[in-house]
């Protein structure tokens, strides 16, 4: 069970009791960094992302590769007595404690924060939820897609005009398990200084309020409550798609005087006189006339001789990517953004942690566990080196 010792979490045990997408992401980031991350799955049934497909490799979903590398799996029937003790013996054992079940569900197996830490005082207990552990929130269910829409994402997501839309991965989701991660690795420097421990909880409806950022600000200090922008920027002009004469490009001026240069570079030098378009704030006023009168002229040539122009000149612009283009592109200038790992039975293929460090790289070093694939080895290892009862051995 030991881990490299080249990774900056080496030697920290992380007992993984969650599911779906944000805790497992939280882990997985652990695991990268070094972590023995062991992952607690039902019987038969496991993560239920195994079984969201398509799109599917190796017998199981892409989803659930994409969230469960660098992990082991044990399967516990948590409802089973002896399993829970064999649950409540890792939870002793392990640094950190990760769950995203309602709120309560922990402490029907007898495995709440309360009931670990008594046993584990310098345990990190890290708890998902989707709208909080309180009375009010505890028992709506925390599904991404109910964060964005209650959260505020959705209403400033869409087409101006159109309907409200989610964004196209479960970002509520994502940004949960990264600020999970973050607090867990908090509370472990804490815990290595001061010897204790604590409880983290992070709430889809917290991640979504704060995820608003600039809109949030501008509703919370200006009274302004957002709205459905599309591919445009609230604050800023132009910050947008395009479309040239064979695709979209999105163009980024983010100053006065890049405003200045793209008039020049597109000879336009009657839109850098206009007084409507003089500013940035005047620009925002005048969206829709501004883009009426851009297209005019970027409707005339391919995406790809605009975005050379502007790039060379030194103003953000480049093409919309589709998944494919985009791995393409970061293999182009040398990202290195794929890693395969091998498996028993196929090559797994994954993104690179884009955690880029100098000294203790994070590594993937195995392919997501099949349901209860290290179910022995754990429960030998939990047997040879896990506490007693008494939390003397």
């Amino acid at each position: 069970m030991s881990t490299s010792a080249e990774r900056p979490l080496d030697g920290v045990v992380v007992a993984d009791f969650s599911r779906i997408l944000a805790g497992p992401l939280a882990t997985m980031i652990l695991g990268d960094l070094g972590a023995n991350v062991i992952k607690v799955e039902r019987p038969r049934i496991g993560d239920e992302t195994r079984r969201w497909g398509p799109p599917w490799s190796a017998g199981t979903s892409t989803y659930y590769q994409g969230l469960n590398r660098n992990k082991r799996s044990i399967a516990l029937e948590l409802d089973d007595p002896d399993d829970a003790e064999t649950a409540m013996r890792l939870a002793r054992t392990a640094d950190v404690l990760v769950e995203n079940f309602r709120p309560g569900t922990m402490a029907r197996w007898g495995l709440s924060y309360g009931d670990v830490s008594a046993r584990n005082p310098t345990l990190v207990y890290c708890s998902i939820s989707g709208f909080g552990s309180d009375e009010s929130g505890a028992s709506l269910p925390g599904y991404d897609l109910l964060a964005q829409a209650m959260g505020g994402m959705m209403s400033i997501t869409g087409p101006t005009g159109g309907p409200p839309s989610k964004a196209g991965v479960a970002l509520i989701d994502k940004i949960t398990g990264l600020y999970a991660a973050t607090g867990i690795l908090a509370a472990l420097h804490h815990a290595s200084t001061t010897g204790e421990g604590q409880h983290i909880e992070v709430a889809l409806i917290d991640t979504a309020l704060a995820a608003l950022l600039n809109v949030g600000s501008g509703f919370l200090n200006a009274g302004v409550d957002g709205g459905l922008h599309g591919n445009r920027h609230p604050s800023i002009a132009p910050y947008q798609t395009y479309r040239a004469s064979d695709r979209d490009f999105v163009l980024a001026v983010g100053s006065d005087r890049q405003w200045q240069m793209a008039c020049a570079l597109i000879d336009r030098p009657d839109l850098s006189a206009d007084p409507g378009f003089a500013t940035n704030t005047n620009r925002v006023a005048n969206i829709d006339r501004l883009e009426e009168e851009l297209e005019k002229t970027l409707t005339t040539r391919p995406a790809s001789e605009w975005v050379a122009m502007f790039r060379g000149a030194g103003i953000p612009a480049g093409p919309v990517n589709a998944v494919s283009d985009a791995f393409a592109f970061a293999a182009e200038i040398g990202r290195e953004a794929v890693v395969e790992t091998p498996s028993a039975s196929y090559m797994f293929r994954s993104t690179r942690s884009p955690i880029r460090m100098s000294d203790t790289p994070p590594a993937v070093r195995m392919a997501p566990p099949a349901l209860g694939e290290h179910t022995a080895e754990i429960l030998a290892w939990l047997n040879k080196d896990a506490p007693d009862d008494t939390g003397q051995g």
